[in-house]
């Protein structure tokens, strides 16, 4: 029998203690994921103010006396199930705001913030914890963590392989070539193959030049990156190291997001539940809608397609649509959801901001959710509508394109359907997707299956966790 495995995951965020997107739901649910498969993961993470509290109680395990202005400790814990270790470093983390940024935008100091969480990193790698623990594997992820494979790679020889995983390209940690001795950086590094980046220095493509391995969270978005469209100046590094990306889906917490555990509870076989959800979120909407009521539960930004709605929706909702809208983000794109509802007052619903407890009953309500991206990475919108039978209409774009089956004669003929693809992200191309949507609606026996279909798909993580225990097992020296 295989022996377990050691492995260190090193995150800028993670649930429970702070989220601010899918990256933390990703760092939160692998370590649980992967213990069934005999993988033991620690979670480094920095000691942002709002968690330092934490600290009570923990362990101090590691201390390194220089910083990058400061002295550094990291506690080990056990929180929310987690085997967490927190960097408290109180000159880069004990700040008003949020991880990346305060109340004036992103800290000037963030290249050195992450390098220090990346200097750590690979110190625990080479070093181990005061009490013996030390990994195997370092997993960092996003560009957060980038420099951390760097600082291992030209520390000299080591027996701890790494990865690292690209959770949206769109974020590549870039700082000034100025900044190259003071992120302990080696000079005879700075040339186009290895760390310089169109005149500077970029975290991400530190960690994707000198890590063992790549993979991104999705296998269609691990083939988008090495296209210029979707590599944002990246695809040249990502095409070149094409032999070692691997692109391994993301899952949902099939615990946290389950129609068997909501307040008016449902499952495929017995889909009262829904109706009862779709008539209370009717009434916290004020909506009247005779036909499909579409849900959209996103940031409200042109990367999630929202721009479109505008131009799309009104010929849904005149042929019977209502929509329920819930997200924050790009004040005109949030000011034109609002004309929307005071166009149709009967038929659109916006909320603007974030409520975890509404967004539940959204999807156990919801008869479809609306992913109309430009480029999605992996996306667990879909994922939370085919769990909950909110039948997912999406762009072909990344995990969206993995994760759904386009309702098609072939499809339908074979039993596998579960949602709606369009592509490409334009008006008239999700116009069509509506329309699809519509005639099925009305053909309520072939609904009711592509709905079960869809409650039935696999969305937890099990199969990921699969893939990464075989891809840790694969680079283990």
């Amino acid at each position: 029998m295989a022996g377990s495995i050691r492995v260190l995951s090193v995150v800028s965020e993670c649930v429970p203690l702070l989220k601010t997107g899918g990256l933390a739901d990703v760092a939160g649910a692998l370590p649980a994921a992967l213990a069934t498969r005999d993988v033991h993961m620690r979670v480094l993470m920095p000691a942002y103010r709002s968690i330092r509290w934490r600290l009570e109680g923990m362990t101090e395990v590691f201390y390194e006396e220089d910083l990058f202005g400061g002295a550094g400790r990291v506690f080990a814990g056990t929180i929310g199930g987690i085997d967490m270790l927190l960097l408290d470093a109180p000159h880069l983390y004990d700040r008003e705001g949020g991880p990346y940024s305060g109340p004036w935008g992103d800290w000037d100091d963030n290249p050195q913030r992450f390098a220090a969480l990346s200097w750590v990193a690979a110190r625990i790698c080479r070093q181990g914890l005061r009490g013996g623990w030390r990994p195997q594997v370092m997993h960092a992820h996003d560009w957060q963590a980038g420099f951390a494979p760097a600082y291992l790679a030209f520390g000299g020889p080591t027996d701890v392989s790494s990865i690292i995983t690209i959770h949206n390209i769109a974020f590549q940690g870039w700082a000034h070539v100025d900044l190259l001795d003071t992120l302990r950086l080696p000079s005879w590094e700075f040339h186009p193959g290895s760390l310089e980046y169109y005149g500077g220095l970029s975290s991400l493509k530190a960690g994707l030049v000198t890590a063992d391995r790549i993979t991104t969270v999705s296998p269609n978005y691990a083939i988008e990156l090495m296209r210029p469209e979707y590599g944002m100046g990246l695809q040249g590094v990502m095409a070149s190291r094409a032999d070692s990306v691997s692109g391994i889906l993301n899952g949902v917490d099939t615990e946290v997001w389950s129609p068997e555990a909501e307040e008016r509870p449902y499952s495929f076989d017995h889909l009262r539940g829904k109706m009862e959800n779709r008539r209370v979120l009717c009434e916290a909407f004020d909506l009247e809608v005779p036909g499909p009521l579409v849900i959209v539960v996103s940031r409200m930004t042109h990367q999630k397609g929202i721009d479109l709605l505008p131009e799309v929706l009104p010929e849904f909702i005149e042929h019977g649509g209502g929509v329920a809208i819930l997200g924050a983000g790009d004040s005109g794109l949030e000011s034109a959801m609002r004309a929307l509802e005071l166009r149709y007052p009967d038929r659109v619903g916006v909320r603007v901001g974030y409520d975890e407890g509404l967004s539940h009953l959204m999807f156990s309500g919801g008869d479809a959710v609306l992913v109309p991206s430009r480029f999605e990475p992996c996306g667990l919108t879909q994922m939370y509508g085919l769990r909950y039978g909110t039948l997912p209409v999406v762009a072909q774009v990344g995990g969206l394109a993995d994760s759904v089956i386009n309702v098609n004669p072939a499809s339908m003929t074979a039993g596998v359907a579960t949602g709606f693809t369009f592509t490409p992200t334009t008006a008239d191309a999700m116009s069509g997707a509506l329309r699809r949507l519509l005639q099925l609606w009305n053909d309520r026996d072939g609904w009711a299956q592509v709905q079960r279909n869809a409650m039935r798909h696999p969305v937890g993580w099990q199969a990921s966790a699969e893939a990464y225990e075989a891809l840790y097992r694969q680079i283990l020296r």
